[in-house]
């Protein structure tokens, strides 16, 4: 197979990124086809859904050898499951599967059609197998198990994070670094509250430890280095 488009987003790491896409609808990206597949009429009627699924390349996740177990890190890192009872990226084909909501598309002169999309799950500029529209009559399952997923998908942090850092971001993307805490990065097996954790995301990176179930933002850092701190909100 060769990718057919790229996504661009504002996780330049894999650190931070939602475990699953849908979880933080304010995380955007735009689709971005390659030059073969810059036809309007490849994507024509699919405005007319409001759901897409992307399939997509581990691209950064690429190992010799595979594992027929993994150890989910929402379970603790320590309990192993089957591979193919996982959505882990260490698997025989790195095959990524997200469905994000289809805002809206753009034909563009540069790139032809672009696809506005929201609650992604990728790293930016991860590689684009498949486009294909999301379907709720055979697509959606309201009476479907979830396995051990159940146990965890409840588990939400509160977030401090001091309104003089938070305005660093534009408007569009404070939503969005909040739902990214809340979310809990870390793997579950750390847990240690004195410890800083950094998420690189639009630009910055949010430096933040967890107490209990708070996440408190405690600096924010751009590109260029300069720091800022949430007491005296000066470059250090």
């Amino acid at each position: 197979m060769k990718s057919i488009a790229y996504i661009h987003t504002d996780f330049p790491e894999k650190f931070g990124i939602p475990r699953q896409s849908g979880l933080v609808d304010a995380l955007k990206g735009q689709v971005v086809f390659e030059p073969e597949y810059r036809s309007p009429e490849a994507v024509r009627g699919l405005e007319q859904f409001s759901h897409i699924w992307l399939l997509w390349q581990f691209s950064e996740s690429k190992k010799d050898h595979w594992s027929a177990t993994v150890k989910p890190p929402r379970l603790g890192g320590k309990k192993r499951v089957g591979v193919f009872a996982s959505r882990s990226p260490y698997r025989p084909n790195g095959i990524g599967l997200s469905c994000v909501r289809l805002e809206r598309i753009e034909i563009t002169e540069k790139f032809g059609p672009v696809l506005y999309v929201a609650g992604v799950d990728l790293l930016d500029k991860t590689p684009i197998y498949d486009i294909k529209p999301y379907i709720p009559m055979s697509d959606c399952h309201p009476e479907a198990l979830e396995g051990y997923t159940k146990e965890t998908r409840q588990h939400r942090l509160s977030v401090d994070f001091p309104k003089e850092l938070l305005a660093l971001f534009p408007e569009e993307k404070q939503r969005a670094i909040l739902g990214i805490l809340a979310e809990d990065p870390r793997p579950a097996y750390v847990q240690d509250e004195d410890r800083i954790y950094g998420v690189s995301f639009g630009g910055y990176n949010v430096k933040f430890r967890i107490a209990g179930e708070t996440a408190h933002v405690c600096k924010v850092e751009n590109a260029a280095g300069d720091s800022y701190n949430p007491e005296s909100f000066h470059k250090i």
